[in-house]
């Protein structure tokens, strides 16, 4: 696989999954990493991440809801589901390498399995990384009845790594063998995101903190494939009062929503800035002019809206 040399400025992103409208979490780290974009100098790209869970219509929507709060990105939109020549090549050279092995465990199974010490639930405990060829044979024969292909999965050469971020500081976690390509033939998010990071010369990464964990698993993949690794921002999350994720179960969370009930973009952006401790703010572009870094609240935001 070739990659281009990325801008001597890098560029920073938002990736959506179009599963649905995006709430006010979402503008909130759209805004962040289009604001952390533009000071530093970088271009900002959009990409729709629609591997799986896509909703009719929502891509449309989500990046009219974008550019109704004044987030503009340079160059075009760029889905990942057009991207699978790029993402099978990336297998086939850490395959090439010997980094690549069939995994022929149910999901139940691993989640059922003794976890290594100190590895998060859920990771895989390398069941299937070093069996002889009579039981892959066997495990092939399994998923036939099963009809479903053996996933496929990283050799992955460490424990643990540990990456730095630019609000959480040094961050380290483990490292498990994680999935490249599923059993139902889709390329698994992790191989994606690191290969169309690099491909776009993504060097700067803004996303929410439920997926610091995963920087230095997706660190590691990116420095197996021979590219520097993306500078990290993880932002806190957008909750409801109660402390859960924000979710659309929880009421009128979308800027389609707020529309709806009589506000302008320019009202939602205004909450925004609010969250920010930046009053008065009607667009994107405000924050830019106005937000210090170094005063992110690190809390999550509670979102307490009117019905």
């Amino acid at each position: 696989m070739t990659v281009s040399p990325p801008p001597t400025a890098g560029a920073g992103r938002y990736a959506p999954s179009p599963s649905g409208d995006l709430h006010l979490g979402n503008l909130r780290t759209a805004v962040l990493a289009w604001v952390l974009a533009r000071r530093s100098g970088r271009a900002f790209r959009l990409r729709v991440e629609d591997l799986d869970r896509v909703q009719e219509g929502a891509e449309a929507r989500q990046l009219e809801d974008l550019a109704a709060i004044g987030i503009t990105a340079d160059g075009p939109v760029v889905r990942q589901s057009e991207r699978g020549a790029e993402h099978e090549e990336a297998i086939a050279r850490l395959a090439a390498a010997g980094l690549v092995y069939e995994c022929y465990c149910t999901r139940r199974e691993i989640l059922e399995a003794p976890s290594a010490p100190h590895a998060p639930p859920g990771a895989y405990p390398g069941t299937c990384r070093d069996l002889s060829s009579a039981a892959r044979e066997a495990g092939r024969a399994r998923m036939h009845r099963l009809r479903r292909e053996p996933a496929l999965r990283l050799r992955a050469g460490v424990r643990a790594l540990t990456v730095q971020d630019m609000f959480a500081g040094a961050v380290t976690a483990a490292v498990d063998d994680l999935v490249l390509r599923r059993g139902d033939g889709v390329v698994a998010y992790n191989l994606a995101v690191v290969v169309d990071d690099a491909d776009a010369g993504i060097d700067q990464v803004v996303r929410a903190d439920d997926l610091l964990t995963s920087a230095p698993r997706q660190a590691h993949l990116a420095e197996l494939l021979g590219h520097r690794p993306p500078q990290y921002a993880h932002v806190p999350l957008a909750v409801n009062p109660q402390g859960a994720r924000l979710a659309k179960r929880d009421g009128a969370v979308t800027l389609r929503d707020r529309l709806a009930r009589g506000e302008s973009a320019g009202d939602v952006m205004a909450r925004i800035g609010l969250s920010l401790g930046l009053p008065g703010c009607r667009t994107a572009a405000d924050v830019l002019e106005r937000w210090d870094p170094a005063t992110l609240p690190r809390e999550p935001w509670v979102v307490d809206l009117p019905a």
